[in-house]
């Protein structure tokens, strides 16, 4: 018996449909190769920095407690447990009532993640009644001359004109100073960089 050979003849649309579908597994396979090859070849890489100084390393002031606040209450250990966004001034003037402004917007703006910030001024201005009015649920450490001028030390690590540069520092949950930023720094951008490090820490 003679064998009939039977011709298989593709559709045109199926022949079509399988070099789209080869087409597109090269490209998913061949595409990230040459991003990562161009980047290594051009020495680039992706701008996710922070706009804010990294302390680096971070400076602990977790040994820092009872420090004397506005209600002459002492404050053991204050640091911890939460995410601390610290400004400092030795007057509490327009501009850092300004910048007490944005750190509220800042902070009002987290919001699930509000719980796991608080809001710290230290100053040496003595009367705060017109900053508590305005914002009752701010920490405020404005005892001691000394104490205060100590404590700016510690969170510039020894420089001499913290309580005039009027920063804003971000301690972290464990007692560690990790960034800095100076007046100039919009409240948009220091958002920024607290939202990152919420998404990546555990703590707090």
């Amino acid at each position: 018996m003679q064998e009939q050979l039977t011709e298989v003849v593709l559709d045109p649309v199926q022949q079509r449909k399988g070099r789209r579908v080869f087409f597109l597994l090269a490209v998913f396979f061949t595409v990230p190769l040459l991003v990562v090859v161009a980047m290594f070849k051009f020495d680039w890489r992706p701008s996710g920095k922070s706009h804010g100084q990294l302390i680096h390393p971070p400076v602990s002031i977790a040994h820092a407690t009872h420090w004397v606040s506005d209600r002459q209450q002492a404050l053991p250990t204050f640091w911890q447990d939460k995410w601390n966004m610290v400004f400092i001034a030795r007057e509490c003037d327009s501009a850092c009532m300004q910048r007490l402004y944005d750190l509220r917007q800042i902070y009002v703006s987290l919001y699930k993640d509000m719980i796991r910030v608080q809001r710290v001024l230290i100053t040496q201005q003595a009367d705060t009644t017109a900053i508590r009015a305005r914002y009752p649920d701010l920490l405020i450490i404005n005892g001691e001359t000394q104490q205060v001028a100590e404590l700016g030390g510690l969170l510039s690590g020894g420089g001499q004109n913290t309580l005039d540069a009027h920063r804003v520092y971000f301690i972290d949950p464990l007692g560690n100073i990790m960034m800095q930023y100076g007046p100039e720094m919009e409240a948009k951008w220091i958002r920024k960089d607290l939202v990152k490090l919420l998404k990546a820490s555990w703590a707090g």
